[in-house]
Order: structure tokens, then sequence, then C-alpha cells
């Protein structure tokens, strides 16, 4: 990354972090997509990067709040993303590029029908979901992210319909996404793909990124809850058509060329 390149870089990190803290999801999400669209760095470097600095995010977010965290849907998602990420990384290897791109059209409009539906209603459930229901969610989860490196859908749809508070809710999101840094950062490291350069980036950019932590939960935005599940249900919309549009672009592209 070059040094033009460099204060965008945190700068986005910086606002990143800031979304995070107070939704309790969004720093990889926006970073990866705001930095391939932009050309700052390659995905891959950015991807690790963004594990490492998000396990900066929850070791500032989390302190003094661990008690807000719903352990027992916390565990119950954790069993069904850990396996699920690996059958996602060999699920992805086995389909043709064909299948792929379908399956990535029909994930992207099931999270988008949901995230609309959910825009419209954001009432929250009016009891609790079964820790079955957070285990699926967590399988999905870590499906997306194994095979389209985007695990926050399932997650985030599932606990933004629970009826928490959105202390609860952030905490909760935050320390699942940190699991899955946590693992993606154990996996990168054991084949060796923490270079220098990442390493060096991450440093760079963990003040940024605690600094905008801090911010965010000192002066939090004035949005009501309602609003800010409406907030979180958009991103999912964005995030649905993210998905949908390069899949069908590729699709119809395959289309056209076969004939």
């Amino acid at each position: 990354m070059t040094g033009e390149m460099l204060l965008p870089f945190l700068a986005l990190m910086g606002v990143a972090s800031y979304f995070q803290t107070v939704t309790g999801f969004g720093l990889g999400m926006i970073v990866m997509g705001a930095t391939s669209g932009l050309n700052l760095a390659p995905v891959a470097s950015v991807a690790a990067v963004v594990s490492l600095v998000t396990l900066a995010n929850s070791a500032v977010a989390l302190p003094g709040k661990l008690h807000h965290i719903d352990w027992r849907a916390v565990r119950a998602a954790t069993f069904g993303i850990l396996p699920s990420i690996v059958a996602g990384v060999l699920l992805l290897d086995y389909l043709s590029s064909a299948a792929s791109d379908l399956l990535q059209l029909l994930l992207g409009a099931v999270i988008l029908y949901g995230g609309l539906g959910s825009a419209l209603r954001p009432a929250p459930l009016k009891e609790r979901s079964g820790d079955g229901s957070f285990f699926v969610s967590g399988v999905f989860g870590g499906l997306l992210s194994g095979m389209f490196g985007v695990s926050g859908p399932p997650l985030i749809f599932q606990f933004y319909r629970q009826p928490m508070t959105l202390v609860e809710i952030r905490c909760v999101l935050i320390l699942v996404f940190t699991v899955t840094s946590s693992t993606r950062t154990l996996f990168t490291a054991y084949q060796g793909q923490l270079t220098a350069d990442i390493w060096m980036q991450s440093a760079l950019a963990v003040p940024v990124v605690a600094l905008a932590t801090i911010a965010a939960r000192r002066y939090p935005p004035p949005l009501s809850a309602t609003t800010t599940r409406r907030v979180a249900f958009i991103v999912l919309m964005l995030i649905g058509c993210h998905l949908m549009f390069p899949a069908l672009l590729q699709l119809i592209g395959e289309a056209t060329g076969g004939r």
C-alpha cells in the first residue's frame, strides 16, 4: 500500500470502527467493500488486516459490557460458525463457477428480501428465539464466510430480531465477530500469510480503530432503538445487493458468451 493510499485507508478504518461499535457490525463489510471498489489495497491483505484490527475494536468496545452478553446465544452461534466456515471453503472448491454464482445470487436475494421486510417492520420478536435458532444462524453465517467472505447477514438478522436492548445486541455481535476474526487470523497465520506489510498496516490502524471505538462509546449518535434497527436492516439490504449484482452480471456474461 502506497503512502497516498494509507491515509484514506486509515480514515476508512476509523469510520467503520465507529459504525461497528454503534451497531455491533460493519467493520469488515465497510472496509472490504470500499477498498475493493477504490482499489486501495489487495483484498487478501485487507482481509487479514481487518481480522487483526477487529480484535482491537472488541478489546476497546467490550470491557465493562460483558454482563450485557447473552452467553448461551454466543455459544450456540459459535458452535454453528466454526465447522461451517470450513464447510463453506470446501463447498466453494467443489461447486462449478456457474453453480457458485447462482448460489451467491440466491443468497443475496434472500438477504435482500429479509432486510427489506425487517426494515418495514423493525419491531423485535415478542419472545427470545431458542438456542437452536442461534445455532442455525451461525451455520449459515459460517457458510457465507467460508464461501464469500461475508459472515454477517444471518447473524445480524437473528440478533436484531431478538427482544434485546441495543447494548446487548451490539456487544453480542461484536463478540461473535471477534470469534470469526480470531479463527481467520489463526488460519492465516498457520498458512504463513501474515506478512510484515500486514503487521505494519495493522499497527498503524490499531490506534485509529481504538480512538474511533472510544468515540463511539462516549458519543453515540442520538438514534432511537427503532431507527437503529431500521439502519441495520437497510445495511443488510445493501449487502444483499452487493452479493446479487456481481453474480448476476457473471451469469449473464456466461450466458451471452455461450451463444
